[in-house]
């Protein structure tokens, strides 16, 4: 799954130790439809979605297990070296620093936490399975992930399986997480469907969230003050914006049926997904990020 070539971001002394990352699954019960970042795009629960079906098919059914990856002991988890050697232990390091900046931006925010998972999990939205891909579930406010979902990534959907694309999922997830607090994520579900709907541009916005978190990164630090992640290099930037080209509506519906029926998109195009991350990487900026009131989805150039 990690590739030899993928450039070393973080810094190997960084302390990941305190990353908000886990093993296993969150308590269950009451229901209600996770958001998806548009990042499970081959598996079942999205295109079941992007063809105008129901997604509760799929999540909270919880029959069939993903194959299970060889996980790694998050409690060994505690350098930077480690995340650039393990994909769990990137993803713990990357939560550090995703929660540095978030808390910088939006201090009464309280920070998210994500959950490593096997085949299926138990959350307060319901049972999953890795088929639904990575996903955010608000009533329990947690990132659900299961790390194979990366294979299917590079291999499936064309990304180009660098360090940076796998920290851009997750990136894209906690956007959610902000989204939930500021109100933004509930217009996803008031208009699902369409290329200028609610569901796309909530799904934009989190993408432009985690081009903010970019530009700021190697400026987060960990719990002792010291910087977590080298300079961004091109290479880094290129990798994430082959995931978010890889998951745009378009392109997976020109893989699934051979055609694009905008009218179905819940997730925005290609290279919306692509022109918003830019956008609030260039900018450096969250504020720079408002596609709930922009005239068109596609006004990304500002």
């Amino acid at each position: 799954m990690d590739r030899e070539a993928a450039p070393m971001t973080f810094r190997e002394n960084a302390n990941i130790g305190s990353g908000r990352a886990s093993r296993g699954g969150g308590g269950g019960g009451r229901g209600g439809l996770a958001v998806g970042g548009g990042l499970g795009a081959l598996v079942l629960a999205l295109v079941v979605m992007l063809f105008g079906g129901d997604p509760g098919q799929v999540l909270g059914g919880g029959q069939e297990q993903a194959p299970q990856a060889e996980n790694v002991d998050l409690a060994d988890c505690q350098t930077g070296a480690d995340a650039n050697r393990s994909v769990d232990c990137r993803m713990q390091a990357t939560m550090v620093s995703l929660e540095d900046y978030w808390t910088a931006v939006l201090p009464d925010a309280e920070p998210t936490s994500a959950i490593l998972f096997s085949g299926s999990v138990q959350t307060q939205c319901g049972n999953a399975t890795s088929d639904v891909g990575p996903f955010y579930c608000p009533l329990d406010r947690r990132i659900y992930l299961d790390t194979t979902f990366f294979n299917q990534l590079q291999g499936q959907l064309g990304a180009d399986g660098g360090n940076f694309s796998q920290m851009y999922v997750l990136a894209h997830e906690y956007g959610h997480h902000i989204q939930n607090y500021t109100g933004a994520l509930q217009y996803s579900q008031q208009d699902p469907r369409g290329p200028e709907s609610g569901a796309v541009r909530v799904e934009l916005q989190a993408d432009c969230f985690a081009g903010a978190w970019a530009g700021n990164a190697s400026r987060t630090q960990d719990e002792q003050g010291q910087l977590l992640l080298e300079e961004l290099s091109r290479e880094d930037i290129e990798s994430a914006l082959s995931a978010a080209s890889a998951v745009g509506d378009d392109s997976i519906q020109e893989q699934m049926q051979g055609q694009v029926t905008p009218h179905t998109w819940s997730h925005g195009s290609s290279e919306q997904r692509m022109g918003w991350f830019m956008r609030g990487y260039e900018s450096a900026d969250p504020n720079q990020c408002d596609t709930l009131n922009v005239a068109s989805v596609d006004d990304y150039q500002g």
